[in-house]
């Protein structure tokens, strides 16, 4: 039998839930148990594809095609896994299934009510999706981790915690566990335990017993004996039952952090997870799984040597709308052990007209830009801030700073050097102007033009590298020399095959393109110390332990050329995939581009500005 671990959340959104869940989901792998995750969304999209970053936070995207919340992406991470569209439960997708069942008779003319009819869907729901194998094994995971979005007590997240108090019998006591997370304020040094006990008494109230409470605190002072005590009096459980989080110096020390309040040792008494049979093949990975991890937190915190990256984009007022991005970053500067220092830079800030109107932003970003070892210009939509983005990039070309592109990013490095190196002064993309003269960067022909959620070319997908590349290409040396590599995608637009043979012979290599040779996927200037761009959005496939090769390549060069070089020969070595064999997600790739097609529905965030 599964076991279950439900993770909600109190007081305020936003404290940690998707962290501490996959932190305890780490801690159980290290064991030798076999985990995955679901998250439950209470809105009602059916997806995280058309949302602004600036108000969700990156759509974090899966091999399948899905469009998820970025809990997904900690999940992955965390726990070395694969996971599906189905793992990502929203109000959207649960009704959508319901009034499809309704319409085709399958509640034999029942009247059709929240409960029962909602709470089964969402109850079969994570039962058939917690069966589904997400790691190497391919057998079906001991333990599932589910994350309820929002804050106890939202209206629209009741019929799943309904349906969770009613899932708690299904599978029984044995199987069923409960992590609350609730904040702690700390007012002057005073820890006040009011928020949680409230919030604690209103999940008694709809049913639900928390197991473990997690005081989350946003000061790096841990939770006092005191109120510890105090909770475990008011919330009715024992002291073991409460454990603290408060502020640590990286996320990275979160499992560590829980580890050593013996979260552990109690999920196994309560599980009786002492009882699921571990092989010593899984057990063994599941120690050298600890030891490393172990590693790399210790490791981080001896780190002297600083690595600075400015990374230019168009959503930097919220951080997580860069989520992957910035873990690619933190994982690769861990493997050349430097410290992480980002620039966060606004693109629109580096244009000319902000320095008329706002001069000090003006000389502040590009300040920024200067004085960076490197500079990454991320994905993203819409005409805003783009000229900012070519600037930079201009500037990174011209000068033999490294550069890395990604997806908008890799866009734009056509149109700059269409502009400035073919000498075509209105070149740009459809995305910017659809009746452009020359539109270096067109609207992809198969794309919908009506649907736009789910429509776009989503998830993982094959580039080949060209014949001769091997002997020079830096994308190819740091994949280990790989013929063909695969990464995951999400856009709209695409290099105008018009374009190509003039954009090539003028020094513009593309050294990857897709299966079929039409389509231009990795753009890379040959004489220049790091200059790359990618259609695709490798940031997505990054591991704490095996970070992203072209992200690695990126901090690399951007430390040293002599540090380069080192990771380059390692890569080459060593090479480990940063995704799961192919072969076992060709299948989902399809089914899950055909079910993205089927079910579009609404204005993506392309056509609307996502962010603005």
């Amino acid at each position: 039998m599964t076991k279950y671990i439900l993770v909600s959340g109190g007081v305020v959104s936003g404290i940690g839930k998707g962290v501490i869940a996959s932190s305890t989901g780490l801690l159980l792998k290290t064991t030798g148990l076999k985990v995955t995750a679901i998250k439950i969304d209470p809105y009602m999209n059916i997806d995280a594809g058309t949302m602004r970053p600036t108000e969700h936070g990156e759509v974090y995207v899966l091999n399948d095609g899905g469009e998820v919340d970025l809990d997904l992406g900690n999940y992955e991470r965390y726990l070395n896994v694969t996971l599906s569209r189905d793992n990502n439960i929203t109000t959207g997708k649960i009704y959508r299934e319901v009034i499809d069942k309704e319409r085709k008779g399958e509640y034999l003319g029942k009247t059709v009510q929240i409960v029962p009819h909602i709470t089964n869907e969402i109850q079969d729901w994570i039962e058939r999706v917690s069966k589904i194998p997400v790691d190497e094994t391919g057998e079906e995971p001991d333990v599932c981790i589910v994350e309820l979005g929002g804050t106890v007590g939202d209206i629209e997240s009741a019929p799943f915690v309904e349906a969770m108090r009613q899932f708690q019998f299904r599978v029984g006591h044995d199987n069923f566990a409960l992590i609350h997370v609730s904040l702690v304020p700390d007012m002057h040094g005073e820890q006040k335990t009011k928020p949680t006990q409230t919030t604690v008494h209103s999940l008694r109230g709809l049913g639900l017993l928390p197991d473990l409470i997690a005081c989350r605190l946003l000061v790096p002072q841990p939770l006092n004996p005191a109120t510890k005590d105090k909770i475990s009096m008011f919330c009715h459980v024992t002291s073991e039952q409460v454990f603290g989080v408060h502020d640590v110096s990286s996320v990275y020390h979160v499992p560590l952090l829980l580890q050593s309040q013996g979260i552990v040792e109690y999920l196994t008494k309560r599980l009786k997870l002492d009882q699921v049979h571990i092989t010593s093949e899984m057990a063994n990975a599941g120690k050298s799984l600890g030891t490393r991890w172990r590693d790399l937190t210790t490791g981080q915190e001896r780190l002297f040597d600083t690595v600075t990256i400015a990374l230019v984009g168009k959503y930097t007022d919220l951080k997580d709308s860069y989520m992957s991005v910035t873990k690619a970053l933190e994982h690769s500067a861990f493997r050349i052990h430097r410290k992480l220092s980002i620039r966060w830079v606004e693109s629109s800030d580096l244009e000319p007209e902000t320095q008329e109107t706002n001069a000090a932003a003006y000389h502040d970003a590009w300040r920024a830009v200067v004085g960076a070892g490197g500079i990454l210009v991320p994905g993203g939509f819409g005409n805003r801030g783009t000229e900012g983005m070519m600037l930079a990039i201009k500037y990174a070309r011209e000068q033999k700073i490294p550069f890395l592109g990604i997806c908008l990013g890799f866009q734009l490095a056509v149109v700059e050097w269409a502009r400035n190196v073919m000498g075509i002064p209105d070149a740009t993309s459809a995305e910017f102007n659809a009746q452009a003269e020359h539109p270096v960067i067109i609207f992809m022909p198969e794309i919908s033009k009506t649907h736009m959620g789910g429509t776009m070319r989503l998830g993982l997908r094959p580039t080949v590298f060209e014949q001769g590349t091997d002997k020079w290409s830096k994308a190819r040396k740091l994949y280990g020399g790989a013929g063909t590599i695969w990464e995951r995608h999400r856009h709209r637009y695409e290099v105008n095959p018009e374009y190509v043979d003039r954009l090539v012979s003028s020094g513009c290599i593309f050294a990857g393109k897709d299966e079929k040779g039409e389509r231009m996927q990795v753009l890379e200037l040959p004489d220049h110390p790091y200059f790359l761009g990618f259609q695709a959005h490798p940031e997505f496939c990054t591991r704490p332990l095996n970070p992203s090769p072209p992200f690695l390549g990126f901090v690399a060069a951007s430390a040293s050329l002599k540090e380069f070089e080192k990771q380059v020969a390692y890569q080459l070595s060593s090479f480990e995939p940063p995704h799961p064999e192919h072969s076992m997600v060709s299948e989902a790739l399809l089914k899950g581009a055909s079910e993205a097609v089927l079910h579009a529905n609404g204005n993506d965030v392309h056509g609307v500005e996502m962010t603005d």
